[in-house]
């Protein structure tokens, strides 16, 4: 037990708006034997803005059928199993390839596409979009607003032959494929959609984390969505920092860890994410994640922004001369800590000093 005084109590929020589950909270869209859509939108965690984020299971044999956004592009986290995706472009871009653990995929705005499980373990799938209310076209429904004959029309047949296709315009989401997948020989050459960022060497790497970076400097496809893969030992912590003409959106894969953000009135929220978590940061507020237990963590970090930039507090340090820090925090300048020159934010700090306590530990 520490000594009353000896440490800042931070107070935990029961209920933070930064914050929503994925797995809990979330709006279920689909849930079924072949598989389940669940997300959280400006509608169930209004403070989302400019994104949105959806998770995607998928049975051996499932189909996420063929259909497009028409207000967002979409970027998505493979988390495990094996599956192939098509995407059919403008100007007649067509491709078709596969996708692993730890492997990701960018689709553009409007783009038709489809993500079909071929392995013979579930799927999942961490989707992010560019905007905080995705809208939705199936093919089924798109075909289904059309008479019969303007569809035999398209296709030079008679209206009869079209006629057995559903006249509906909704979508059953996940469909079941009938026999074994159909798997173009190039599915598994380099693609331009695709990134294979655990597969990449860590640009931020050290004794306690390292962030791996989709992000537009390495993976040219991305418009307005990237990520990064961030790890995190006991020991590290993402020092403090914010992200100027940049909003933040984190989801927990692994380990448990705490957040704090300070808001534009001053309040300071406070509290703890395990696996399945969502939180969701406006640009340039600032925050920091540390690790709570003895275990690393992993977030895949989304931004709203092809290049995301930081601004951290180790290098703002640096910026302004001792005797201007010394009159904004109201001390003299005898009494400032020796902050470290630094250039360049590290991104991820050591931890030299216990864990604040919280007023539920």
């Amino acid at each position: 037990m520490l000594p009353e005084g000896s440490l800042k109590v931070y107070p935990m929020t029961s209920e933070s708006r930064h914050v929503r589950s994925l797995l809990t909270a979330a709006e279920s869209v689909h849930d079924s034997e072949l598989g389940s859509i669940s997300r959280l939108t400006a509608d169930t965690f209004p403070l989302l803005h400019r994104m949105s984020i959806k998770r995607l299971v998928l049975a051996p044999g499932s189909i996420r059928e063929p259909h497009w956004h028409a207000n967002a592009n979409e970027l998505t986290y493979c988390i495990s199993g094996s599956l192939l995706v098509t995407i059919f472009d403008t100007a007649d871009e067509f491709s078709s390839f596969t996708i692993g653990a730890g492997q990701m995929f960018h689709v553009d705005s409007g783009s038709l596409h489809h993500i079909e499980n071929v392995g013979d373990t579930t799927a999942e799938l961490i989707v992010v979009f560019g905007n905080e209310r995705p809208e939705d076209f199936s093919l089924r429904g798109a075909f289904g607003a059309m008479t019969p004959a303007v569809i035999g029309n398209t296709y030079d047949l008679p209206a009869a032959d079209v006629a057995m296709l559903p006249r509906d315009t909704g979508s059953p989401l996940i469909v079941r494929r009938e026999g074994a997948p159909s798997i173009p020989d190039t599915a598994g050459w380099v693609n331009r959609h695709k990134f294979d960022v655990e597969a990449q060497a860590a640009p931020v790497n050290g004794a306690t984390g390292s962030a791996r970076l989709a992000r537009s400097q390495f993976w040219p496809a991305l418009k307005d969505l990237s990520m990064y893969s961030l790890r995190i030992e006991e020991e590290g912590m993402r020092e403090p920092h914010w992200h100027p003409v940049t909003a933040e959106m984190g989801y927990v894969h692994r380990g448990r860890a705490r957040m704090s953000i300070l808001d534009p009135d001053g309040s300071v929220d406070t509290y703890l994410l395990g696996p399945g978590d969502v939180y969701f940061i406006p640009r340039a507020y600032p925050h920091q994640i540390e690790v709570v237990g003895d275990d690393e963590i992993h977030f895949l970090v989304f931004f709203d922004q092809p290049m995301p930039a930081d601004i951290g507090y180790r290098a703002s340090a640096s910026v302004f001369s001792r005797e201007v820090l010394a009159a904004s925090f109201g001390v003299a300048e005898s009494q400032l800590p020796q902050f470290p020159f630094t250039p360049v934010d590290p991104l991820i700090v050591g931890r030299v000093n216990p864990v604040d306590p919280t007023d539920g530990q």
